[in-house]
């Protein structure tokens, strides 16, 4: 068999092996690519936080007109653990988002609202706004829940970032069902830029509407109406 010669050898082109298939969600190993690996949405993404939102969307006001929810904070007894004068519980539960709770401490600061009886809460609404209160706006809340002070457990921690507007926080105990509880408390963790002292403008606590009117069931009494015009004057 012939061989070439040393010069044939050196000006034969050399073998370049086809380049790999690109694959724009992963590469070699099967992980994602760098540029894709944080991205929304792709499976390396952490999942968006269920446990509260905010936004535009929140309207508590617009959700207890519809009946679906009602507002329990009037039947707690509320306490701070400090506040400034004039800057106290009837400023933030006066409705007005122009007044706000200023604390006047160490933190944590700490809201705390105790009922009669038991009670389901659904979520607890807060209004903060970051453009008007800067550093004294909340940037790491704790929900605790429980009987009395000496029995509160964590259920929630929520961490914001510059939050103007509502925010809704959902409770819900291991079942996922809305908690059953005596006591709430919020503690004030951290505010932003390091700030020591809190504004709050507004909390709201909602408990769901469990007896629906007989009218969002229609006809489900009308081959009873006989029976119930014949006792409809008695008392």
């Amino acid at each position: 068999m012939a061989s070439l010669s040393p010069v044939a050898q050196a000006e034969a082109p050399p073998v370049v092996p086809p380049a790999p298939a690109v694959n724009n969600n992963t590469n070699g190993n099967g992980n994602s690519n760098g540029n894709n690996e944080d991205r929304p949405g792709s499976p390396a993404a952490p999942p968006p936080n269920q446990n509260y939102k905010t936004g535009d969307e929140v309207e508590p006001l617009k959700e207890e007109r519809s009946g679906l929810i009602r507002e329990v904070g009037c039947q707690a007894i509320w306490s701070l653990s400090s506040c400034k004068p004039g800057y106290g519980v009837d400023q933030l539960r006066d409705s007005s988002l122009e007044n706000y709770w200023q604390s006047d401490g160490q933190l944590p600061h700490l809201v705390n609202v105790q009922f009669r009886r038991k009670m389901t809460i659904r979520d607890i609404c807060i209004y903060t706004d970051f453009k008007l209160d800067e550093s004294y706006t909340p940037s790491k809340i704790s929900v605790r829940c429980g009987t009395h002070f000496n029995d509160l457990q964590e259920v929630e921690v929520v961490e914001f970032t510059e939050p103007s507007g509502w925010v809704q926080i959902f409770l819900k105990d291991i079942r996922s069902r809305p908690i059953s509880t005596f006591m709430l408390q919020l503690a004030i963790l951290s505010n932003h830029q390091n700030g020591r002292d809190t504004h709050l403008r507004q909390v709201r606590i909602h408990s769901p509407v469990e007896n629906l009117p007989a009218m969002v069931f229609p006809g489900a009494f009308a081959e009873h109406g006989s029976v119930f015009k014949t006792f409809s004057s008695i008392r």
